[in-house]
């Protein structure tokens, strides 16, 4: 929703249009009913967060509807985006001084990656998986979650069917190939469809990222659904990420939706570390001949085009498509094939813009509470 060009609004004034939209359950408005969890405004761009219990999902969907008409014809707003948030009602627990602040999430983790793509099939999480073992045996502390909770691919490609053990509320991450892993796969069957509404899977990646001993990590990967959609702007909106890193092949369809994927990252601040063109080549195992099936480089002159770094490229070789199958990253399973060399470039590439970040962090996103 777009409004009329001027000043950009505030966040009082937000909150007085969410005022004058009543929950007909309630018979209040959004605010005195306590359903808004958090406005943000940068600039033009207004992010709302509204929270849902699972059997009121559909019904906050219209008025998360009715609401961004509403906001988008404030002055000045350009964006109007209104989310879900998963929320359970139960008493809250008795502070104690230990206590963190609302919303901190992960503090023992030193920096947070996210690994994403604008389209499916370009190979993101077999990066996500190769770049995490590649930090790992780089002597880094590493983390892999699956946040692609749709369509969970870790279980197979690190090759464990096992759940994770619980301890309390909290769930104890899957160990493998040197990395602590989350997954939603790890608790249904492969086979199970995941036929949940927004509010669900964002609730789901919420209880992922805060309700796993993920412990102390120097950086956690987060291997993202494909797109722009609630995930991504979950993970933008509730930890402070490090960076992200888009995969694409060189094809122009697929740079077309590597591209929103980089403005999808922008507009919630959140850094680009760079582009990696994955399948960016095959080299015949028989005769060595090297073909460009789906062109080359185009993944690097992109990333010149729209001013980001570009961290490398990533033949299409069988090997990485057996070890993926078989449950090996192939970075494990053959650290000194070229396949794993061409991951290893990459995950030095990505520490080395993350470590520099460290040295010299900048504010993340955030949902301004009131």
């Amino acid at each position: 929703m777009s409004g009329t060009e001027g000043a950009a609004p505030t966040a009082e004034a937000v909150r007085r249009v969410l005022g004058g939209i009543v929950d007909p359950t309630s018979g209040r408005d959004l605010v005195s009913a306590e359903l808004v969890e958090g406005v943000e405004v940068r600039g033009g761009l207004v992010q709302v967060a509204l929270r849902a219990t699972r059997a009121r999902a559909a019904a906050m969907e219209a008025l998360g509807r009715t609401a961004e008409a509403a906001i988008g014809r404030l002055p000045g707003v350009t964006n109007a985006s209104v989310v879900l948030t998963a929320h359970r009602e139960a008493t809250p627990p008795a502070p104690t001084p230990a206590a963190q602040p609302a919303g901190l999430l992960l503090p023992g983790v030193r920096a947070i990656i996210a690994v994403a793509s604008g389209k499916g099939g370009v190979g993101k999480s077999t990066v996500a998986v190769n770049l995490a073992v590649a930090l790992a045996r780089q002597g880094l502390a590493t983390g892999l979650l699956d946040a692609d909770i749709y369509g969970p691919s870790l279980p197979r490609m690190l090759g464990v069917n096992r759940r994770p053990e619980g301890r309390g509320d909290r769930l104890i991450p899957i160990e493998a190939w040197g990395l602590k892993a989350m997954s939603i796969g790890f608790l249904v069957d492969e086979e199970t469809a995941m036929i949940w509404r927004g509010p669900m899977v964002m609730g789901a990646l919420q209880q992922m990222l805060g309700q796993v001993e993920w412990g102390a990590l120097d950086v956690l990967v987060v291997d993202m659904p494909p797109g722009t959609g609630d995930a991504q702007l979950t993970l933008a909106q509730r930890v402070p990420l490090a960076g992200a890193v888009i995969v694409s092949t060189p094809q122009d369809i697929a740079l077309i939706d590597a591209r929103r994927g980089v403005q999808m990252f922008g507009k919630t601040r959140v850094p680009v570390l760079g582009i990696v063109e994955n399948m960016s080549f095959f080299c015949c195992p028989a005769c060595g001949h090297r073909a460009e099936i789906f062109g080359h480089g185009g993944a690097r002159a992109e990333a010149k085009r729209i001013g980001v770094d570009f961290l490398g490229e990533v033949p299409l070789l069988l090997d990485i498509r057996q070890s993926g199958d078989a449950g090996t990253p192939v970075v494990a399973a053959a650290p000194d094939s070229p396949a794993a060399a061409a991951f290893a470039a990459v995950a030095q590439a990505v520490w080395a813009k993350v470590a520099a970040g460290l040295a010299s962090p900048v504010a993340g996103p955030r949902i301004v509470v009131e």
